[in-house]
């Protein structure tokens, strides 16, 4: 087998924590006292994102926290105007000051898991860069850059694909390539670390690189038939140090 020469991660769900942002927002709502139903939340975050994806230029210089501050406020738009009866009349008697101090704290919750769990990441990014180039590949708001900056990871990585600033979002194969070409290296040489098959492990296999799903029990899409994907399934991103590539 050709040697590993690179392993290039997903950011959100992966770099950041095992767990899907959609549902890390929605047990912050919970923590914070407004129940909700999973699908009852995903068009709010749905929509949010699409909103992030659409407004580049007003996001590209915001660290961590304003860009969740920014997917907050647009997840309690639409709840409040669209969401189920009982959380728009929820939310409506809480008035503007309380749902201010609602989202203060949803942005709190969320910013302090993904710190500590890029913390973490960045310790093991730390014991991987002596024998591999690292990447980061990821459907994100044209600020990636920003956010690993302000984990400290910047040193550490050496190609950063933000999909919104390229053009290209995954599973388009295309955005693997860019960053293959841009480690000079072949799709046979690298790995990739993702929590979704659609969108990480099967483009990437497709390509001939060695795929790595992690899956932390969070429900992720696994209803993608395609023969050897992902190579391996890991719980989390500690377990890439006992792997023998």
């Amino acid at each position: 087998m050709t040697k590993l020469r690179a392993i290039l991660f997903d950011f959100g769900g992966t770099l950041d924590l095992a767990s899907h942002w959609l549902d890390r927002f929605l047990g912050c709502y919970r923590s914070a006292g407004l129940e909700l139903h999973r699908e009852e939340f995903d068009r709010a975050f749905t929509d949010a994102t699409r909103l992030g994806y659409a407004q580049p230029a007003s996001l590209e210089g915001l660290g961590l926290a304003g860009l969740t501050g920014f997917l907050v406020g647009k997840q309690l738009e639409c709840l409040r105007m669209e969401g189920p009866r009982r959380v728009r009349e929820s939310l409506e008697q809480m008035g503007r000051e309380g749902r201010a101090r609602l989202a203060e704290r949803i942005v709190a919750d969320f910013v302090e898991q993904t710190s500590a769990g890029l913390k973490h990441s960045r310790r093991l990014l730390e014991e991987l860069k002596p024998r591999f180039k690292l990447g980061v590949v990821s459907n994100f708001y044209g600020n990636l850059e920003t956010v690993l900056g302000e984990a400290g990871m910047e040193a550490l990585i050496d190609v950063a694909l933000d999909s919104t600033r390229v053009g290209i979002f995954k599973p388009d194969p295309r955005i693997f390539e860019m960053a293959l070409a841009r480690l000079q290296i072949s799709a046979r040489e690298a790995a990739m670390v993702g929590d979704s098959l659609l969108k990480d492990c099967v483009p990437a296999h497709r390509l001939g690189m060695r795929t790595i799903l992690i899956d932390a029990g969070n429900g992720g899409p696994k209803d993608v038939e395609t023969p050897c994907v992902p190579d391996c399934v890991i719980g989390s991103l500690d377990e890439l140090l006992a792997i023998r590539w």
